[in-house]
């Protein structure tokens, strides 16, 4: 099982006005008793439903709060607008740890390429300046820190997920899909992105896969597990949730 970035059961619609508006309906996800609509700043509409609202009900309350859905969706668009794509460049921002990082590029065609964070500034060396080599240290030193921090934050989650037997391998991979996943042998793969998000968020899709070796489906005991661990672990997913867009680039 893995923790998703964009979790989707059941993709619907509703007509606002003369647009057509796309959410997605989830069940199952949180222990909610009610419904719940999300605006991310990606414009993903994400309603949260309990497992037995039907498909009518939850179309009733998203057509309720239609006008406050197409606000934030417009907002959100005027702001991507204004978005562009990275070009590597110094004066960018990068993220480590939940923390935003201005980039400093150096070209020293002399010195051996390298990254390293002083002051508030993620600074990167490389013979010659172009976007794929900045991207390419950047990259490789997000690597070697994820493996660090990833290993010292299951070593953390362990301590409490005490249904863990044996300490299960853990690798790296860039994902656009997912935070997370576990293999039916144990074995945690986490997105190299992850570790530009917040410390909590990190552990967070850790525990979720900790779980997922005592339970392969989003089960009642699955949740409890999580619950007695993180009990907070509901706005640390809408947290990450909030914030991949910024991450995932």
């Amino acid at each position: 099982m893995a923790v998703s970035i964009y979790p989707a059961h059941q993709k619907l619609s509703f007509i606002y006005g003369e647009e057509r508006i796309e959410y997605e309906l989830l069940k199952g996800l949180f222990s909610t008793r009610k419904v719940i609509i999300k605006v991310y700043p990606d414009c993903r509409v994400a309603v949260t439903a309990p497992e037995n609202t039907g498909e009518s009900d939850v179309l009733l309350a998203v057509k309720k709060k239609g006008r406050w859905i197409y606000e934030q969706l417009r907002e959100f668009r005027q702001q991507q607008e204004h978005v562009r794509p990275r070009q590597y460049i110094s004066g960018e921002s990068h993220y480590y740890l939940g923390k935003q990082y201005l980039l400093k590029v150096e070209e020293l065609p002399r010195t051996s390429q390298s990254v390293k964070m002083t002051r508030g500034r993620l600074e990167v060396v490389v013979k010659y300046k172009t976007a794929e080599k900045v991207r390419e240290q950047l990259i490789s030193w997000y690597k070697l820190k994820a493996k660090d921090i990833f290993s010292k934050r299951l070593d953390a989650m362990l301590e409490q997920a005490l249904w863990v037997e044996r300490r299960p391998s853990i690798r790296v991979l860039a994902m656009n899909k997912q935070w997370g996943s576990c293999s039916p042998n144990g074995r945690i793969t986490l997105n190299l992105h992850l570790i530009k998000a917040p410390r909590e968020c990190i552990d967070y899709v850790i525990l979720h896969e900790l779980c997922h070796i005592a339970e392969h489906n989003h089960s009642e005991r699955f949740y409890r597990l999580m619950g007695q661990v993180m009990p907070n672990w509901e706005s640390v997913k809408e947290r990450l949730d909030s914030m991949s867009g910024k991450f995932i680039s």
